[in-house]
């Protein structure tokens, strides 16, 4: 039953979306997780009406946090950033289709994080950090 998801996880690893890093841009910021070393960098340009209209982001780790990023950049392209705001931790573990240990879990997290950290900053992350808590 999962192996589509992992399939599809394995496509997005080796061939991410939306690959890069955009200069100028409206948002950029780079988050890391120590504990394992994943690393990622998010830029994000926005139009007039604050609807993201081109993203790139960058970043090395294990195939679970690269896999997200690019499934989230692909979730999030043409949405604004009120529709962003709206994003749980649900809503990407459930991009990843399957269960994951604890210890994977802030791997599939990390664009999340990075996302609300660079459009709304800390508060509105550890908001996020605390649902399933």
């Amino acid at each position: 039953m999962y192996d589509m998801y992992r399939e599809n996880i394995l496509d997005h690893a080796q061939n991410p979306r939306y690959p890069g890093v955009l200069s100028p841009a409206d948002v950029d910021h780079e988050e890391h997780n120590p504990l394992c070393g994943d690393r990622l960098h998010l830029t994000l340009r926005l139009d007039e009406n604050n609807r993201i209209k081109e993203i790139a982001w960058d970043g090395e780790g294990c195939a679970i946090s690269q896999a997200t990023a690019s499934m989230l950049a692909e979730e999030i392209i043409g949405r604004t950033v009120d529709e962003v705001r709206q994003l749980k931790r649900d809503d990407v573990l459930e991009l990843i289709g399957f269960p994951l240990t604890i210890n994977r879990m802030k791997c599939a997290l990390l664009s999340l994080k990075t996302l609300m950290i660079g459009l709304y900053g800390l508060d509105e992350w550890e908001k996020h950090d605390e649902e399933d808590e």
